[in-house]
């Protein structure tokens, strides 16, 4: 049975007052009884791990997994034997379906991520039930302390504003559009801005609702603090959380100065929304009792504390139905190396590699429009047939489209939809004279490695 919200949230409490050694005591049992479940119900683990011994407290005993190849498993991988993948898609063809129940209970999340490769994850309700205790407790309890922040927050009414992609099913979008489903009450307190929309709009939706928290992806949040800054969003939240990518270090101070707010960076990803909470002291909070993140290089070796990582191995231990574990997340981080200044027992960490450029465009009446990176690749991601995509601005009025049909759709028209959509959402920001082009090369990684699916050449 999975926890209630209220027992997770009082565990929190506990793990917090107990300090490092009760994070180190979750992590060993349940990763324990994650690896059991996983041996147990899933045929995929049950092989990969038929050698081991009986109970595993240790991750660094453990094969690593890759999205590829957990993906080409997909119905061996899954422990409820009614999940299969030609359902999931079945059911992820249809947006009206982002945050409904799959099979009654189950969310689904779609995401590229930083492998390029698209992934479908299944959550159930226990993962849901940690996520959920760990935005109360940790995103975003922590941050509203003392009478200011309290007004503040009843001032406007205690709504939140998420500046996600829409009409897909997207980690961010679909779990907001679930916690909406699920209590129509929230309907009032929560909106959903689509950063599709053209920034005029955006903006117009933020004025109307006047959110006392402002969450969504860190690109589309720096654009609306110019807007801030130019007198045209009129908006006075006090709490910012910025997700999903990284901002050049200078651009926090600036969003908050914008805003008279507190901003706060999120980790997540569609595999673990709650990977860590930024403090004040600028560094990352990894939620290390419902998640253990191993920092190792190109060979998969650990790298020790102060040193960058070439990726980071993700092991999800709140998710029964779908066991992510030692899992290659791409991601490049850094573990600090002595204790945080704020006082937080949780390891902190920064990561790297995930800062985006934001794609700068000429309009037709001559005004700059600046898109999020990710208002075009969710674009791309979304689409039906698309199994690794790269968006690439190599001049002003060109994007460059590398792109990987799956082997069951037919290639030119994979490639006629995601075009249409690049250029219906340039059209909707009056950008029409800008050329999108299919590249004959696949997508590729950087000199460093990483992975970037929409970036500019024009970018610094």
């Amino acid at each position: 049975m999975a926890e209630s919200l209220w027992t997770v949230l009082r565990d929190l409490k506990r793990v917090r007052r107990g300090g490092i050694e009760e994070i180190a005591a979750r992590q060993r049992s349940r990763l324990a009884e994650l690896v059991a479940h996983a041996r147990a119900n899933s045929p995929y683990y049950r092989e990969l791990y038929h050698a081991l011994p009986e109970r595993v407290t240790d991750t660094t005993t453990l094969p690593i997994t890759t999205k590829a190849e957990l993906m080409d498993r997909f119905g061996d991988w899954v422990t409820d034997r009614a999940i299969t993948l030609d359902a999931v898609r079945e059911f992820i063809e249809d947006d009206e379906n982002a945050g409904t129940p799959f099979l009654g209970s189950y969310l689904v999340v779609t995401t590229s991520g930083t492998s390029g490769e698209r992934g479908v994850f299944i959550q159930d309700d226990r993962m849901f039930n940690v996520l959920s205790a760990i935005t109360v407790g940790r995103a975003t309890g922590q941050f509203l302390r003392g009478r200011h922040d309290y007004w503040g927050m009843v001032s406007n009414g205690g709504r939140t504003a998420a500046l996600w992609a829409t009409g897909g099913h997207f980690a961010g979008y679909a779990t907001a559009r679930r916690l909406m489903l699920q209590r129509p009450s929230r309907r009032r307190k929560i909106r959903i801005i689509s950063i599709h929309h053209p920034l005029e709009r955006i903006v117009a939706e933020l004025n109307e609702f006047r959110p006392g928290i402002l969450n969504g992806y860190a690109s589309a949040i720096a654009l609306a603090a110019r807007e801030r800054e130019a007198g045209r969003l009129n908006i006075a939240p006090v709490l910012v959380i910025t997700a999903a990518e990284g901002l050049p270090p200078e651009e926090y101070p600036r969003i908050a100065e914008a805003f008279g707010a507190k901003v706060r960076n999120q980790y997540a990803c569609a595999e673990f929304m709650g990977l860590a909470n930024g403090c004040g002291e600028n560094w990352l909070h990894v939620n290390a009792d419902w998640v253990i993140l191993e920092p190792v290089d190109a060979k998969f070796r650990p790298v020790p504390p102060g040193e960058r990582s070439h990726t980071v191995l993700l092991t999800n231990l709140a998710n029964r139905v779908q066991p992510i574990i030692r899992y290659d997340l791409g991601d490049s981080i850094t573990v600090r190396p002595d204790p945080c200044p704020c006082g937080s027992p949780l390891p902190a960490i920064q990561v790297q590699g995930r800062t985006s450029d934001v794609l700068v465009f000429t309009a037709e009446n001559g005004r700059e429009v600046r898109l999020p990176p990710l208002a075009l690749g969710t674009l791309v991601d979304r689409t039906p047939g698309v199994s690794r995509f790269q968006i690439v601005q190599d001049q002003p009025t060109r994007l460059r489209v590398r792109l990987e049909p799956s082997g069951d759709r037919d290639d030119g028209q994979v490639w006629s939809a995601v075009r249409g959509a690049i250029t219906d959402l340039l059209a909707e920001h009056g950008v029409r004279d800008v050329e999108v082009t299919r590249d004959g090369e696949p997508p590729s990684r950087s000199a460093g490695g990483k992975f970037r699916p929409v970036y500019s050449e024009l970018a610094g």
